[in-house]
């Protein structure tokens, strides 16, 4: 059978069509991937935008705190997931209020599948203060799944040595005292290793660019 100019031209129209679609979607497709994929950064890229990365993660002891809702909380919890660990406390009139809201901001712009498995937790560095009930008044006003921890002084002193993190209470204050302590954010990995830190001030651009490509550069 032969087929008519006619039928051969609408053949042809409808294969450019085709390929015009398939280029389309691959575009779009392309886009998609990029956009979605995060980001990767080097060492001096993440530094420039507050964020170090340990060369090998650090192990840490395994340490013995109580949650803002009175359950055992230790290195077990830190398992299989990425935390954020500010130390603060409760009546801090700034820096504290400012991460917490920052680290809320951060969540709040994460994927499911990346908030799924990322965990913010503050550490009281106030111990005496900051009680568990204390806690859950304070620590889901900034968002309900953040964790505070509590404890013994010295056991949260020791977490917090291991962690770099300095915490001192101010001299000469009274029962209105303040307590001094690093203002970063420490990042432990989902094998519960000390992996790095954000540094102030926290924007959430920043944070979140940051925070992805660390997670794409992991390699368990």
């Amino acid at each position: 059978m032969i087929e008519t100019s006619d039928a051969k031209q609408k053949r042809g129209i409808k294969i450019t069509l085709i390929v015009i679609a398939v280029f389309i979607f691959a575009v779009l497709a392309g886009f998609m991937n990029k956009i979605t994929t995060p980001r990767m950064l080097n060492s001096m890229e993440l530094r420039a935008n507050g964020a170090f990365v340990f060369d090998q993660p650090r192990i840490f002891k395994d340490f013995a705190l109580t949650d803002h809702r009175g359950q055992p909380f230790s290195q077990a919890q830190l398992q299989g997931k990425w935390t954020l660990a500010f130390f603060g406390f409760t009546h801090c009139p700034d820096i504290c209020p400012t991460t917490m809201a920052a680290l809320s901001k951060l969540t709040g712009v994460l994927d499911e599948e990346v908030l799924a498995d990322t965990q913010v937790v503050l550490v009281t560095v106030d111990p005496a203060r900051d009680t568990v009930e204390k806690l859950a008044e304070y620590v889901p006003y900034f968002n309900p799944e953040f964790v505070g921890l509590t404890g013994d002084y010295i056991d949260i002193k020791r977490l917090a040595s291991q962690l770099n993190i300095a915490m001192a209470k101010a001299p000469n204050q009274g029962e209105d005292y303040s307590v001094d302590h690093s203002a970063y954010v420490a990042l432990i990995n989902p094998r519960g290793h000390y992996h790095g830190f954000f540094k102030p001030p926290f924007e959430k651009s920043r944070l979140k660019l940051t925070y992805l490509a660390i997670r794409a550069s992991y390699k368990g």
